[in-house]
């Protein structure tokens, strides 16, 4: 059985380097609940873009992220987005939404806003992995285990394209800019916690991965995952 104690698995990474996959599935083997922190600021980018928001207009996108009521599933078999009571699971994951949304987060009081919903959702479950970029750094600093996934750039570029069935050559020129933009911006930026251990999935396989996820936290001192089937 899983512990009842509190605990949290802060994973970080780029794009294309498992994150999402591999964060469902610990946290589905755990027992444990599950955070798309990217999803959220997806969402507000999809919202700013519906209201004909220059994504690049932080004033105007701050007020649209105040005004939302955004709904974010914790449920690692079925999580899910609302934005104002409307799904909008698929619709974040458009081309409009994926080019716009580093823009978008980029803005500081957004990253403000959502950082203190995250560290909300995570306050109220007490067991979950969390996935973003970051996580170990500044939405859950003092979680019991830090991981950065990467892989090679022509890795994760196969994988998006094959996720997307989009050109290959287009998505690895897209995954560099995002990468270029979200590890530079002023606010937050990607960057490995200091604390986190950094797992090259370059040549693994998802079960592979969470394989050693769940080694390293059935090796920690906390027991609030321990046993886990």
């Amino acid at each position: 059985m899983v512990g009842s104690g509190r605990c949290v698995v802060a994973v970080d990474g780029p794009s294309g380097s498992g994150k999402s996959t591999v964060s469902r599935r610990l946290a589905a083997t755990l027992g444990a609940q599950y955070l798309d922190t990217g999803a959220m600021y997806r969402a507000v980018t999809w919202a700013v873009l519906t209201s004909g928001i220059d994504p690049h207009d932080a004033e105007a996108v701050a007020k649209v992220a105040g005004e939302l009521d955004l709904d974010v599933g914790t449920d690692p078999t079925e999580p899910h987005v609302c934005v104002d009571g409307t799904p909008v699971d698929r619709a974040i994951r458009g081309p409009e939404v994926t080019a716009a949304v580093s823009a978008v987060a980029a803005v500081p009081w957004v990253r403000q806003l959502l950082v203190a919903q995250q560290r909300k959702i995570i306050a109220a479950v007490g067991r979950i992995v969390v996935e973003g970029r970051d996580i170990g750094t500044v939405v859950a600093p003092d979680a019991e285990l830090k991981v950065y996934l990467t892989a090679s750039a022509d890795a994760r570029a196969r994988r998006r394209s094959a996720e997307n069935a989009a050109d290959l050559v287009a998505t690895a020129a897209d995954l560099d800019r995002r990468d270029r933009l979200d590890s530079t911006r002023a606010a937050d930026p990607l960057q490995q916690a200091a604390d986190a251990v950094v797992l090259d999935t370059t040549e693994l396989g998802i079960d592979e991965v969470v394989a050693r996820l769940r080694g390293m936290l059935d090796g920690r001192s906390s027991g609030a995952f321990g046993g886990a089937a």
